[in-house]
């Protein structure tokens, strides 16, 4: 099962506290400071597809500095703590509404700041006060929640109602062995697979009122938002393939406006079983729309050829 979104909290390691001692055989303090504690970072990796590691755990803590000993001696500091994410992560502070994105495998963000170590008595010698008992204790680190969302990034995403092709499709581009069959929603999940330089994402049928939370595809709608080029799959057995267009065109706008900014095909599936004058007529109404409109059977070499290097054209 993908895992794409989860909610964490994070603590930071406190800072060690500072210590209180003296020089034997001569006066003076020599506490020393407390270590500070771990700090938090996370960071993309290329190797993780979802979040799942997250799902079980939903606290991570970072180490405790260590404490401040007699002659000067330094507390430990706390190991920071990595946690690493799939690229086209979100992290959204639940607190303060701060979002940011992991957009590479570079760089690591701070999410939550170790504590200070405390100061040791020799910190706190005066003039006047030459031996303080005085010794400070160590600083809380940060404790922080996150709402997580990974996106996922591919270079074509399939949408459309169920039933109309996707997995097939998918299939027989990249040969990615999807489950499939001759009933709606047999794609309950996002399936991935290689073509050519890029991945193309199968994206689980969308319904009428997806945008507002109806049916399984809402929950993955999200994932179109990082894919640069959508691949809507329409079946030609439709008895209103406008009508079809329409809807999920509509589900598009309602979730994000900007999506129906990308660049778009119209696949228009199952052209094995309907006759020409249907196609035609398909073909006729939909690009009144100014979208590019492809037939295509999985059964049909030509069709299928002509799709990959359409693909391939749009990948440069």
């Amino acid at each position: 099962m993908l895992i794409d979104e989860v909610t964490i909290t994070v603590k930071a390691g406190d800072g060690g506290n500072g210590s209180t001692a003296f020089y034997p055989r001569k006066s003076g303090p020599c506490g020393g400071h407390g270590g500070a504690g771990g700090s938090i970072y996370v960071k993309g990796d290329k190797q993780i597809s979802d979040l799942k590691q997250y799902a079980g755990s939903r606290k991570f803590i970072a180490e405790n500095g260590g404490n401040g000993q007699s002659f000067r001696k330094l507390g430990k500091s706390g190991d920071q703590l990595i946690l690493s994410m799939p690229i086209g992560t979100f992290l959204t502070n639940t607190s303060t509404g701060m979002t940011f994105e992991l957009t590479n495998d570079k760089d690591k963000v701070l999410i939550a700041l170790g504590g200070k170590g405390g100061l040791g008595n020799r910190a706190f010698a005066t003039p006047t006060n030459r031996a303080p008992m005085k010794a400070e204790k160590g600083y809380p680190g940060e404790t922080v929640s996150f709402k997580v969302v990974m996106r996922l990034i591919a270079d074509f995403g399939l949408i459309g109602l169920p039933n109309v092709g996707k997995s097939s499709l998918l299939n027989e581009l990249t040969k990615a062995g999807v489950k499939t069959a001759m009933y709606a929603f047999t794609t309950l999940e996002p399936n991935l697979g290689s073509f050519g330089s890029g991945i193309i994402a199968d994206i689980p049928g969308l319904i009428e009122g997806a945008s507002s939370g109806k049916g399984l595809g809402y929950r993955f709608l999200k994932h179109v938002e990082k894919v640069p080029v959508l691949l809507h799959c329409i079946s030609l057995e439709s008895d209103d393939v406008l009508r079809d267009y329409n809807l999920i065109i509509e589900e598009l706008k309602s979730y994000n406006p900007d999506l129906i900014k990308k660049q778009y095909v119209v696949l228009l599936t199952k052209s094995d079983l309907v006759d020409k004058s249907k196609i035609e007529n398909a073909i006729k109404v939909l690009k009144k729309n100014k979208v590019k409109v492809l037939t295509l059977s999985i059964y049909n070499l030509d069709e299928v050829e002509a799709l990959r290097k359409n693909l391939l054209l749009l990948q440069k």
